[in-house]
């Protein structure tokens, strides 16, 4: 689920379903998709989520793979971990834990203008036996730390005890680390601090695993302080700045609720009820007690903290603030699961910005054999032009016939036409493809992006291959065969000698209106390059079997069998330029696809280019060449305008985003 459809099809539409049906359905999908064979590859491949060696972190002895951790509160039945995992965070929350389940099915508030949601009970979880069976089940490799809390109403000699226990069981399943959540219950402020003295004792006498001192957000901060002064000898690794803003609320005898009252006045079940406030508006909160911690206590001390993170500026600015790891919550449902990518991208260009830049990649060493190889295909496409507009066949065509032009048009008028059409497309393509490998390899490889390289890669493992298609039907092109001889070189050259290095261009740091639009523009190009996928194979699979459609033969005015009366090897050559031009837009449309998927972003205006001259030499040869023989059949076509369309507009919804020189 990338920002391009979360933010486009799946949040509209999650946001009208109740928020428990909404988590419950999302995450359900989320990590039955993830358990699939090959489904962690699917998330990966869509989000092009792989993390770069900058973003590794050293926290209290662990080894993290980037200073991003995902809440517990997202998942807090575990169902999806595997799944975010594969979203770029180095870390997971659990939590809070209880030792024993505290259920609730009051509705959860999600406010999409305030971007807020509103959790009715702060404690809800399903217990200490189902976490602990959560951590020791390890579906993913990344470091799971839990967020321990007593029972809301225990009173300090209880919470001690549900503590050491919740420690113990968690420890032996294979959890990192804790974090000890004692001031966000029901106690007195004496008591919680009574519950702090403690837990020197109780760190010796349990478990060598990191602690961390968890702080709710809407903790004063004279309070954190002698919480802190007071707890001094539990020698905590760090801390972690809540996301939540806890509010108590006092029942009434009609039913209504309170907000804001003293917990002690306010009772259900004999326990005061306190909502959790995740959102935008705890920002401030976070960036202010993440700078008083690391004025107090110093470099060392490790401070975790991600309230109110929606768009990575916001993480950039708790960084600068003090933060040394970032927890998202409530950014990662309204923002989106590409969250993690986009801060992680955000913390590396603002690493490598300060440092010089390497030394530039020589032409020859790769990335000039590629665009030497787009110039061929380029050149190629447009001889194929020429000879699709002109005489058409050429003459070992002809030889291989046994016919002349002049006789083939005698046998079918359009047949001719109907061999100039397909000889156009795939020129037109030909032509596409050869634009798309020359700026992937100037802009791209000559960069060391790693997309880039993909991309080119896979779009001609596909294009080489598909040279055999032409054998398909017993016929060898030697022009073709000709032509894959003299790229295969360059193509092989062009793999020398790679080295990814991160990209030094800014990156998106906002939400904004021109980030929502270009959401809508990568959902067209995305769902383009499917498309023309899935022609492309269709197309090479009629080529190689039935050779026509039914929309052909109406056209002709002929049958496969007529054509075959009059000289079997006709259908062989028309399968030949079939199959060839199925292969070639399979090219094309991995090439378009990957940049969709890996490369829109903002200010990248080289993209936007790409895409726009690129896919124009394409659509112009097919929809012009139909016009011209007059082979018009709408349902022909349909697809044809289909793609134009998301062409078009998926250039028009980009442009403010990958038109725009730096980034706001």
């Amino acid at each position: 689920m990338p920002d391009w459809s979360y933010q486009t099809i799946f949040r509209p539409f999650l946001s009208r379903l109740p928020s428990r049906v909404s988590r419950s359905f999302t995450l359900g999908a989320m990590g039955a998709i993830s358990r699939l064979p090959g489904g962690s590859f699917v998330i990966r491949t869509l989000g092009h989520m792989e993390l770069s060696p900058i973003l590794e972190r050293q926290a209290a002895g662990l080894a993290l793979l980037s200073p991003i951790g995902i809440s517990g509160g997202v998942d807090p039945s575990g169902a999806a971990h595997k799944a975010l995992a594969q979203f770029g965070p180095g870390f997971i929350e659990l939590g809070p834990v209880t030792v024993s389940a505290i259920r609730g099915d009051e509705p959860i508030r999600n406010d999409l203008v305030s971007e807020t949601i509103c959790y009715p009970d702060y404690f809800e979880n399903d217990g200490l036996a189902a976490f602990a069976e959560r951590v020791s089940r390890r579906d993913h490799k990344l470091p799971q730390f839990v967020r321990l809390a007593p029972m809301p109403d225990a009173s300090p000699d209880e919470a001690l005890m549900q503590l050491g226990r919740m420690m113990e069981a968690l420890a032996e399943a294979g959890a990192a680390g804790f974090y000890m959540d004692v001031a966000s219950g029901n106690q007195s402020w004496d008591q919680v601090m009574n519950i702090g003295e403690s837990l020197s004792r109780l760190r010796c006498a349990v478990t060598g695993l990191p602690w961390f001192l968890y702080v709710p957000l809407s903790l004063p901060d004279e309070r954190l302080l002698e919480l802190l002064d007071c707890t001094k000898e539990a020698r905590w690794h760090g801390a972690v700045i809540g996301e939540a803003w806890l509010e108590h609320i006092l029942m009434v005898e009609d039913n209504q609720s309170e907000i804001g009252q003293p917990a002690v006045e306010g009772m259900q079940n004999g326990m005061p009820i306190r909502q959790a406030v995740v959102g935008k508006a705890g920002l401030d909160a976070s960036l202010g007690k993440a700078a008083m911690l690391r004025e107090r206590m110093g470099e060392d001390f490790i401070i975790k903290a991600g309230g109110g993170v929606h768009e990575p500026l916001d993480a950039l600015r708790l960084l600068e603030a003090g933060a040394d790891l970032i927890m998202l919550h409530s950014g990662l449902i309204h923002s989106g699961p590409g969250l993690p990518k986009r801060i992680n991208e955000a913390i590396i260009y603002e690493t490598v910005r300060k440092e010089p830049p390497p030394e530039p990649i020589p032409f020859w060493r790769n990335w000039g054999w590629m665009c030497l190889l787009g110039i061929g295909m380029i050149i190629g496409g447009l001889l194929a032009w020429w000879i699709g507009a002109t005489d058409v066949l050429l003459s070992y065509d002809t030889g291989f016939l046994g016919m002349s032009t002049q006789e083939i048009h005698h046998v079918n008028h359009h047949l001719l036409h109907f061999m100039s059409h397909d000889r156009i497309t795939l020129a037109g393509t030909m032509i596409s493809i050869g634009i798309l490998y020359y700026q992937l390899a100037r802009y791209g490889l000559r960069y060391g992006q790693h997309w880039a390289r993909t991309a080119i890669v896979s779009s001609c493992a596909v294009g080489f291959s598909s040279f055999f298609l032409y054998l398909g039907y017993g016929y060898f092109d030697p022009l073709h065969a000709l032509a894959a001889a003299v790229l295969l070189p360059m193509f092989i050259f062009s793999l020398r000698g790679h080295a990814d290095r991160p990209s030094r261009k800014p990156v998106n740091l906002r939400n904004d209106r021109a980030w929502r639009l270009a959401m809508w523009g990568q959902l067209c190009f995305v769902a383009l390059g499917f498309a023309l996928a899935a022609g492309g194979l269709a197309i090479a699979g009629v080529g190689v079997t039935d050779v026509f459609v039914k929309a052909d033969l109406a056209f002709l005015g002929t049958t496969p069998d007529q054509l075959n009366a009059v000289n079997p090897k006709l259908v062989s050559l028309i399968a030949h330029d079939r199959a060839g031009f199925g292969g070639a837009l399979l090219c094309d449309a991995i090439a378009i696809l990957i940049i969709a998927l890996w490369g829109i972003g903002e200010g990248k205006r080289w993209i936007w280019w790409t895409l726009l001259i690129g896919g124009a030499p394409g659509f112009y040869a097919g929809l012009s060449v139909h016009y011209g023989i007059g082979y018009m059949d709408f349902m022909h076509l349909l697809p044809a305008f289909v793609a134009v369309f998301l062409y078009i507009a998926g250039l028009i919804l980009l442009y403010p985003y990958m038109m725009r020189r730096s980034p706001i």
